[in-house]
């Protein structure tokens, strides 16, 4: 009896919704195209590149901040909620930006970063001045250091100011203080900003680093050794978030037909439907850091370590089962965040083309909403900067800065950025082999390109056949003309396999089986999936059929309808 006979469409059909079946991709706004050559990216030069866009067949564009900011951690610090960042363009740059998407069937998202300000905010600036000052509750000041918390960006993440004498918290940069949500009065201002967006006609949010807006607050210590685990035990998921959660849902988010993306730091499987049943009334859904968290050792993401692809199924195997028919995620395998995938996750030297498509076929066909961070759809790599001066990401230079001051050798910390820095993911997108990849008239950019924008650039993927960027075009047509592969249920085969991910997705509108070969070998399908019958190949990133049946190329990917019946 062939495996296929003993699956069950019995479950309860999962409720449709637009968001689900929706495509997103993130635009970083200073790294995507600059229209008035300062070297910076701006809002004009995303309206430029809308057609493209829509061609590309995503639905969502999800905006990396465009808040006026002092530019500490690239808009992450932000220091007026309702005004455009002047590098970016103005309000009316947005409003017509917003227009012309919405007028070609596209949304736009916000990045919503609560969690902290600047420390130019307005409200900072009030909070440091006077200890009577009624915005000093919006942050958390102590009059002595209250434990050994440490910042993301290296260093402590108690910081001592004399002003006033106190010391105030700040889970990234100094210069990103955290915002005290105990206080409603902050959670209010919080309310009325997004309620700003939203009757602008902005279609949704996505939450910077949500998880961490609700503080254990007797501070407890932690182990400064394991600090992934501080992430997970101690700087996420405190008492009252999903309070703060329901309470944002119902006075913000229910009142409108928008997205409302999670980004998931520090939440584990189990706890997957507390922030996205939708009986629960808090968040649509979350992206999860468990996969992108494979390879740090305990010290972070500059600790690298080997992944492994069977860890990297048991994490989605995991988050599928916990999740059932209710809970949803978002599918994402780089961002801003992260390096690029093809060098992460594939292989971008010998199989660039090849394991990028792959990629692209996984996060099509996996239950999730995928997002697609810009550049990834023409196989964008790390770069390899020569010099560590190129660096411009607040993470990177940190770890610089502390390298030289303990007298490391920089060349030894070089191949570590190379392989994680931050900036992998943040030179300029390549449009063209023109100078800068054709992103930038400037004579000097915020951040240098990657050099192989002369082979690898929008303009040759879109005059060679098959090319990753029309692959994309076709994987993500696939996931919209087969809602199985957005609904479906979910069976895995060959799970203790290194090289090979094999699944199934099926429900009562039809059956699908995935095939990805993660390595640079040839390898034999098991024989249960042989046995399967498979009527009709929907996707293949090889142009040519193998030679041999039942062999799976060096990463290849493959999308095949099942047959139901002998």
């Amino acid at each position: 009896m062939h495996k296929w006979r003993t699956l069950s469409i019995t479950k309860p059909t999962m409720k449709a919704a637009w968001w689900k079946e929706a495509v997103v991709y993130q635009i970083y706004p200073r790294s995507f195209m600059d229209s008035n050559g300062d070297g910076i990216g701006d809002i004009n030069g995303i309206t430029q590149k809308l057609d493209y866009l829509k061609d590309l067949g995503v639905d969502v564009l999800w905006l990396s901040p465009i808040f006026e900011s002092p530019d500490d951690d690239n808009g992450y610090d932000i220091s007026d909620y309702c005004a455009i960042m002047e590098k970016f363009g103005t309000m009316e740059d947005f409003d017509h930006l917003l227009d012309q998407a919405h007028e070609k069937g596209l949304k736009i998202i916000l990045d919503l970063v609560v969690n902290h300000t600047s420390d130019e905010h307005r409200w900072f600036q009030s909070s440091r001045s006077d200890r009577n000052s009624p915005y000093r509750d919006f942050y958390f000041w102590r009059e002595e250091q209250p434990s050994n918390w440490l910042s993301f960006f290296g260093g402590e993440a108690w910081e001592y100011d004399a002003e006033t004498s106190a010391y105030y918290l700040h889970l990234f940069s100094k210069k990103q203080p955290d915002l005290n949500w105990e206080n409603e009065t902050v959670r209010q201002e919080v309310y009325e900003m997004m309620h700003f967006w939203l009757k602008k006609g902005v279609d949704g949010f996505r939450m910077d680093v949500i998880p961490m807006i609700s503080k254990y607050l007797n501070f407890p210590y932690i182990d400064t050794n394991d600090f992934v685990g501080a992430i997970e035990n101690t700087y996420t998921n405190g008492p009252r978030l999903h309070e703060f959660l329901s309470e944002m849902n119902k006075q913000v988010l229910s009142h409108y037909d928008i997205m409302s993306m999670g980004e998931g730091i520090g939440i584990k499987p189990e706890q997957g439907n507390l922030y996205t049943d939708p009986d629960r009334k808090e968040l649509q859904m979350i992206y999860h850091f468990d996969h992108m968290s494979l390879d740090w050792g305990k010290g972070g993401k500059f600790d690298p370590q080997e992944w492994k692809l069977t860890d990297f199924k048991r994490i989605f195997r995991e988050w599928h089962q916990e999740l059932g028919d209710k809970g949803w995620i978002t599918t994402f395998l780089d961002n801003h965040d992260f390096p690029r995938m093809v060098s992460r996750f594939g292989n971008d030297v010998d199989y660039r083309e090849l394991s990028a498509k792959l990629l692209a076929t996984l996060l099509c066909t996996l239950r999730g909403t995928p997002c697609f961070y810009q550049g990834s759809e023409i196989g964008m790599t790390n770069v390899a900067f020569e010099s560590v001066d190129q660096y411009r990401d607040i993470e990177s230079v940190n770890k610089i800065k502390e390298y030289e001051q303990s007298n490391g050798d920089l060349e030894m910390l070089k191949p570590i950025l190379q392989k994680v820095s931050r900036d992998n993911a943040r030179t300029p997108m390549q449009w063209s082999d023109e100078m800068h990849g054709g992103f930038s008239t400037a004579q000097t950019t915020w951040i240098d390109s990657n050099p192989n924008y002369l082979k690898i650039n929008v303009e040759a993927n879109l005059t060679t056949e098959n090319s990753v960027l029309h692959y994309y075009k076709s994987a993500i047509q696939l996931r919209k003309n087969h809602p199985t592969l957005v609904y479906g249920d979910f069976l895995e085969y060959a799970q203790e396999s290194e090289s090979l991910y094999l699944y199934r997705r099926w429900d009562s509108n039809g059956d699908y089986l995935i095939l990805l070969n993660f390595s640079d070998e040839l390898h034999a399908l098991p024989e249960e999936v042989k046995a399967i019958a498979q009527t009709e190949k929907l996707l293949g990133n090889y142009l040519k059929e193998s030679e041999k049946e039942g062999i799976i190329r060096p990463w290849e990917a493959l999308v095949y309808r099942i047959n139901p019946t002998d």
